[in-house]
């Protein structure tokens, strides 16, 4: 071994002891007759030190280190002059008595420090000397850490891990898929899995009982922060179980997680259908650490002679908090904000609840004191609140005042990282309609079983038709989902007849799936975490890359290694494919 400790666990136990430590130059401080260098590996820091009346040789050799220099230093424990209490080894130095370069370093193109001055792109493009920053490590440490107690909870319930192919079948529901051709078979392709989904269900009906795997996924789609082009999934799934089990045993595992690695007990998770969650929110993953809860205020609004409202199917209120003092300009930005193109809001009304008890709004002219107090009343606003008011639509201005709301509890420091509030979503519409070519397609996938009493609404009233499907949501982002799944072939035929599948596509990409259900499939369901998602929201993070030792750019590029690039022509024409 080149060391004999790491340079995370020297303390005052160790005074006088002779110890090796190898590790990078973090930094380099030349005070006169003495330099002190920061050895950082990645347990921590340890300060060496180099004093020209000890010895003036090493003290010249310490001064030609520079950053990143892979070193090994040999030398006795001493207690620090001038402690620092920020480190665990801050009470401590090394009198260094040899010093070995093991390895010169370039400068490094940013500083590797938690505050550093590197871009993304940059920090991207030199990956892994982003990786020796604390903060990235501490990220990297937490994914392990979430790994092995999810293994332990899963293991502990019986549950057996089993990895399943990544070179697939493509099948066109979902996003889209990457696709790998076949040298051997010219002409035909793989696919690498969006989830592991049907081999899940096929374990079942192998009678594998509980199967789980944390398991590499692969969408062909648009990229945001907390998407990535392959990311991790907790993929499960279980037989002879109906809805509440899967709940229970999962809602477990979350909160085995919480007290394992934050030490924080989240209690029992709430319950909350589609539908509330759309009337309260306006959102299927709503953020339930704050209230501004929507109140309907069309009733409250009529015959006054204002077009906007009274032509509106909908018309929306929130209550924000001590905000009555908002100017003008303040309201004004905040009218700007609905209006943009990603909001698509066309205005914004606003009511300032003013101490003295009056009401001051941006349309006085149309609704008096005491229309404004019925609206103030209904969305439980007080003196110096301020209430928002978006109309329209009713799906469109849920979904715009869900994105104002979201904003103002930003604004307003509700949405606070280090506050954690679960919830189970559960009851969604089994299917959704396209509005401009008015095919059914599953909300979730073409799998997940109707609720039972719903069966025969399927083809008279599929709209109506509700999933046995549920969402897991921790503070306003869906960390997983899952279903009960049809094990039925028949129903699984007509699953498939209702989204436009004729029998032939459905034989040709579930046929394997639809005989597997003829010899015995028991009943089953399912839920996948996405990891990188859980991570992200435990690190406190807005987004996931940091949580992946080596992810994509929002382009889905490695900037690192360069991918995905060009293929010499002649592994081109071995594989049968020709690049116009």
């Amino acid at each position: 071994m080149l060391r004999t400790h790491h340079c995370g666990e020297l303390n005052m136990t160790h005074i006088g002891q002779q110890v090796t430590l190898s590790g990078w130059v973090a930094k380099r401080r030349d005070l006169g007759s003495l330099t002190f260098v920061d050895l950082r590996d990645r347990y921590g820091i340890t300060q060496l030190s180099f004093n020209e009346e000890y010895n003036s040789t090493l003290l010249e050799e310490a001064r030609k280190l520079g950053r990143e220099f892979v070193v090994q230093a040999t030398g006795k424990v001493t207690e620090r002059s001038n402690k620092n209490a920020k480190l665990p080894t801050g009470e401590i130095e090394i009198i260094v008595e040899k010093l070995t370069v093991l390895n010169p370093s370039l400068t490094p193109p940013f500083t590797i420090e938690e505050d550093t001055d590197g871009g993304d792109d940059i920090r991207m493009q030199f990956r892994y000397l982003d990786l020796r920053r604390d903060n990235v490590r501490q990220n990297m440490m937490l994914r392990h850490q979430m790994a092995r107690y999810t293994r332990q909870y899963l293991d502990s319930k019986g549950f057996i891990e089993v990895e399943t192919p990544v070179l697939i079948k493509s099948t066109p529901e979902g996003a889209r898929d990457f696709i790998v051709p076949s040298r051997m078979n010219p002409g035909q392709f793989y696919a690498l899995p969006q989830s592991p989904q049907t081999f899940k269900q096929l374990l079942m009906v192998s009678g594998f009982d509980r199967y789980y795997q944390i398991v590499k996924c692969f969408r062909d789609e648009d990229l945001r922060a907390d998407r990535q082009p392959e990311f991790t999934q907790i993929d499960c799934e279980m037989s002879f179980v109906e809805q509440e089990d899967i709940l229970n045993l999962f809602e477990g595992l979350v909160q085995y997680l919480f007290k394992e690695v934050k030490g924080i007990d989240i209690g029992q998770l709430p319950r909350m259908t589609f539908d509330e969650a759309m009337h309260r929110y306006g959102n299927d993953k709503p953020d339930t650490r704050f209230g501004m809860e929507f109140q309907y205020l069309k009733p409250l609004t009529g015959d006054r002679n204002f077009q906007v409202f009274d032509t509106a199917e909908c018309v929306l209120g929130i209550c924000a908090k001590g905000c009555g003092n908002y100017t003008r300009k303040q309201l004004d930005e905040l009218t700007e904000w609905v209006k943009r193109p990603q909001i698509g809001a066309r205005g914004l009304v606003y009511v300032l609840c003013q101490p003295d008890g009056s009401y001051k709004s941006s349309v006085d002219k149309f609704y008096n004191q005491d229309d404004l107090e019925k609206w103030a009343n209904l969305c439980g606003a007080e003196k110096g609140d301020l209430i928002l008011v978006l109309s329209g639509n009713t799906r469109t201005v849920q979904k715009q005042m869900s994105e104002l709301r979201l904003e103002m509890g930003q604004r307003l420091g509700y949405r606070d990282k280090s506050r954690f509030s679960a919830l189970w979503v559960i009851d969604f519409p089994l299917l959704e309609q396209d509005e401009e070519s008015g095919k059914w397609h599953a909300m979730h996938h073409p799998f997940t079983s109707p609720k039972p009493e719903d069966n025969g609404k399927l083809e008279s009233d599929p709209g109506a038709v509700r999933a046995n499907a549920y969402d897991m949501v921790i503070n306003g982002t869906e960390v997983g989902g899952g279903s009960i799944r049809i094990f039925n072939k028949d129903l699984q035929a007509r699953m498939f007849k209702r989204i436009g599948f004729t029998e032939e596509e459905a034989r040709n990409q579930f046929g394997f799936l639809m005989s597997a259900f003829e010899y015995g499939a028991p009943p089953h369901g399912g839920i996948a975490f996405g990891f990188d998602r859980l991570c992200s929201i435990f690190g406190g993070a807005d987004g996931i890359r940091d949580f992946i030792a080596f992810p994509k750019n929002n382009q889905g590029r490695d900037m690192m290694i360069d991918a995905p690039s060009v293929i010499d022509h002649r592994q081109l024409k071995e594989l049968g494919i020709k690049i116009q």
